[in-house]
């Protein structure tokens, strides 16, 4: 590897796994910059880049999570999303357009339902095999739905499938589909009953990519038409807050039923309109809305 790419390289990545995987890439950018081994000119440089990398080498367990298509990790100015394989970079470009569309047409007292982009950028790695990178906020706090072990009491989901039909409904007026709402991407902070969908890769009207292990909770018009509406989100929504309830009342079931026809069109399509309904069954089976604690 030669100095000057090594360098640059280095200077422009995040995170260690851009540059590569464990001890065998360490010891090829450190031997093309190792201030011992470049010229005197080179020598200040490579000795900036010595430090960065082996900066960059310490931190290289600072990942936090791994997603469908990508790993989470610690930056210096946010979450790292790489994807591991460079052909799932179309996915990254959806996820940095949803979340710019958001920012930029979405109501801004509810921006809070969604990440902030950082930055997207494109990083070639030593193998010349080019990722886009999304650099996004973390939401301190938060898990992930996927992380409840049990069902819970229906007036327990009630305020996150609340929260999530005003997150959807912010995101559709803004023209943006989620396109895959579970487990994994909804997003909650127990303490102060917050909610955030994250994982926007999967976004847009002609679905790219599915998640396999999930592939039992996508709507028929995603597996056999590969499209996506309003109504596939909260087609999807409404299976994720059946799946953690636990014995929810009839009431409820009905109400869930007429959010998951099979054909898109007989479903809602206005997530701020059903939330109302919602609202409505709710507070005729259990009263006046109360804060209840929510603990994982």
């Amino acid at each position: 590897m030669m100095f000057a790419e090594a360098v640059a390289l280095i200077e422009r990545a995040g995170s260690f796994a851009e540059l590569g995987d464990g001890e065998s890439a360490y010891r090829a950018y450190a031997k093309a910059v190792h201030p011992d081994a470049v010229t005197s000119a080179q020598s200040a440089t490579a000795t900036k880049a010595f430090a960065r990398l082996s900066k960059l080498y310490s931190e290289r367990s600072r990942r936090v999570a791994v997603g469908d298509i990508a790993d989470l990790l610690v930056g210096e100015k946010g979450l790292l999303k790489i994807p591991r394989s460079p052909g799932d970079s179309d996915l990254m470009e959806a996820e940095a357009s949803a979340l710019t569309t958001l920012r930029a047409k979405g109501d801004p007292k509810y921006r809070w339902y969604a990440p902030r982009l950082i930055e997207s950028y494109l990083h070639e790695d030593t193998e010349r095999r080019r990722r886009r990178v999304n650099v996004l906020e973390r939401l301190v706090g938060f898990v992930p739905l996927s992380d409840l072990k049990k069902r819970r009491d229906p007036r327990d989901v009630a305020w996150i499938w609340r929260r999530l039909l005003v997150g959807l409904g912010w995101a559709h007026r803004a023209g943006v589909v989620h396109g895959a709402v579970l487990e994994e991407h909804v997003m909650i902070h127990p303490e102060k009953h917050g909610v955030a969908l994250v994982d926007w890769c999967y976004s847009g009207s002609r679905v790219k990519a599915i998640v396999a292990g999930r592939r039992d909770h996508y709507p028929p018009e995603v597996l056999r038409e590969k499209r996506a509406t309003p109504a596939t989100d909260i087609y999807m929504a409404t299976g994720l807050m059946t799946r953690l309830m636990d014995e929810p009342p009839k009431a409820l079931e009905r109400f869930a039923a007429g959010c998951t026809y099979d054909k898109p069109r007989m479903r809602p399509q206005d997530a701020w309109r059903l939330l109302g309904e919602l609202d409505e069954v709710l507070h005729h089976q259990y009263g006046p809305r109360t804060f209840r604690p929510f603990t994982i």
